[in-house]
């Protein structure tokens, strides 16, 4: 994942910035002392990507990738729509408590620029649907160049599709969190809707770090720049969800991705446990040393 790459990730002030005030608020609302879900993962299963995680004669990659982690941020969809055949496949290889969140396909956010588009999310989200107790939440990311102007575009397509399939939302154009008004707005309608506000945490991008919650679910997207600040940004990620999880959040969905992505189910290993430890959890990681 290139995105938000930098030359130099040792020049980046990498400090979280505070909780949104409106955050708090969302979440001291919730009910409290349910138990937290949590689902952690990498992008892709690509045994190319992830070289040297697989065993040697590892024959089927996700079968064995849904042994060491408990979800997978499906990025695969956003560059070919699965049929319904494809999904039950997927299905079929993953134990009980695995999840898929499957990207909202580029035809639909990129090509198609949400116009024209109900027919092929339609049949995304009757293809995803049949993952049933397996499907986390779909995520529809903006390309860089939608702006303020497309914000009733989006508007309509949240409404429309939001009741369908459950739904995350990234906006990537920076006039979305340089504009104070755009981005209350635009929280305003993803809190109405229910649908989750995707943070992304990038050296190259820090904006995207708006620590604003629309729903007692945080959705992260993680990315580490192959460099050993990588960790300890992870260990203030922990502090964080230790503080969203006393206010009253309900579920994290957190998905490692890296510049050069052999690293991510290190990192997100490494991740699961510092979570399970501070916040005594037993989230399902890799039981074994990894790259052997």
């Amino acid at each position: 994942m290139k995105f938000g790459s930098v030359d130099h990730p040792e020049a980046v002030d990498f400090t979280l910035p505070p909780t949104h005030p409106d955050t708090t608020a969302l979440l001291r609302k919730q009910h409290k002392g349910q138990d937290l879900e949590v689902f952690v993962g990498c992008a892709k299963w690509n045994k190319q990507d992830l070289k040297g995680f697989y065993p040697r004669g590892t024959k089927d990659e996700l079968t064995y990738y849904a042994t060491q982690f408990n979800s997978i941020e499906l990025n695969g969809t956003f560059y070919n729509s699965p049929d319904k055949q494809q999904v039950e496949i997927w299905k079929a290889k993953t134990p009980a408590d695995f999840k898929f969140f499957p990207k909202v396909p580029q035809t639909i956010s990129h090509y198609g620029r949400l116009l024209n588009v109900d027919e092929k999310m339609i049949a995304f989200c009757d293809a995803i649907a049949l993952f049933e107790e397996k499907l986390g939440m779909s995520f529809l990311q903006l390309h860089d160049n939608f702006k303020l102007k497309d914000f009733e575009r989006l508007a309509s397509f949240v409404k429309k599709f939001a009741g369908s399939v459950p739904l995350a939302v990234e906006v990537r154009n920076a006039e979305w969190f340089a504009n104070q008004d755009a981005r209350e707005k635009l929280y305003k309608l993803l809190e109405t809707e229910k649908v989750a506000n995707v943070i992304v945490d990038t050296a190259g991008r820090r904006d995207m770090l708006h620590m604003r919650l629309t729903t007692p679910t945080a959705f992260v997207r993680y990315v580490g720049a192959n460099h050993p600040t990588d960790k300890s940004r992870l260990d203030d990620w922990v502090e964080r969800i230790q503080e969203w999880r006393d206010a009253g959040l309900q579920a994290l969905y957190f998905f490692v991705h890296q510049n050069v992505e052999i690293e991510s189910p290190l990192l997100s290993t490494y991740f699961i446990e510092a979570l399970n430890k501070a916040l005594g959890l037993q989230v399902r990681g890799p039981q074994h040393q990894l790259f052997t």
